[in-house]
């Protein structure tokens, strides 16, 4: 039986080089027998936390956008990908707009014991984007029982197209596959 795999690949570019990271873990979590979706945040509609904090009087957030659809398939989820391109040494403003937004979806049960795996891409080298994973890391670290079960560091990868001979193609497809 596989396991609900969910992509939140927050790339502002249709099939820029993190996102193609997240199809290659894609297609080696579907050889493997999982069920695999994959958002692409850029086409939905999620606005920034107001830090409002109606959610912890709620349980849910106040906002009517497509978090709430986000955060129910992160419930679901037995596994998530969190995939960012680098952006000045951290997350995209996509990614990090859902992390914080998932304050709200964290005030009801279905966020802990998640398995994650995380995904970079960057002109630089990998010691430049470990401040990245730091903060993804940082996330994880506020959710229970959330597990870091691998990280694909695309380095060398500024212009689209630059991951694909990148050996990051391989170890997301075998992380993928390795569920």
């Amino acid at each position: 039986m596989g396991k609900n795999v969910l992509i939140l690949s927050s790339s502002p570019r249709k099939g820029g080089n993190s996102d193609t990271l997240c199809d290659q873990f894609k297609k080696g979590a579907e050889e493997a027998g999982n069920r695999v979706e994959k958002m692409r945040l850029a086409e939905m509609k999620i606005d920034y936390c107001s830090a409002c904090y109606a959610c912890k009087k709620l349980g849910h957030c106040v906002k009517q956008d497509d978090m709430e659809q986000v955060i129910e398939k992160m419930r679901k989820a037995d596994v998530i990908v969190l995939a960012t391109p680098v952006y000045f040494y951290t997350m995209c403003a996509q990614m990090k707009t859902v992390i914080d937004r998932t304050l709200g979806g964290a005030q009801k049960a279905g966020l802990e014991n998640k398995e994650f795996y995380l995904i970079a891409t960057a002109a630089d080298g990998e010691p430049a984007m470990k401040r990245t994973i730091d903060g993804l890391r940082g996330y994880l670290e506020c959710l229970p029982g959330a597990k870091e079960m691998g990280v694909v560091y695309g380095a060398g990868a500024w212009q689209l197209g630059d991951i694909q001979n990148n050996s990051a193609m391989q170890k997301a497809y075998q992380m993928g596959k390795n569920i």
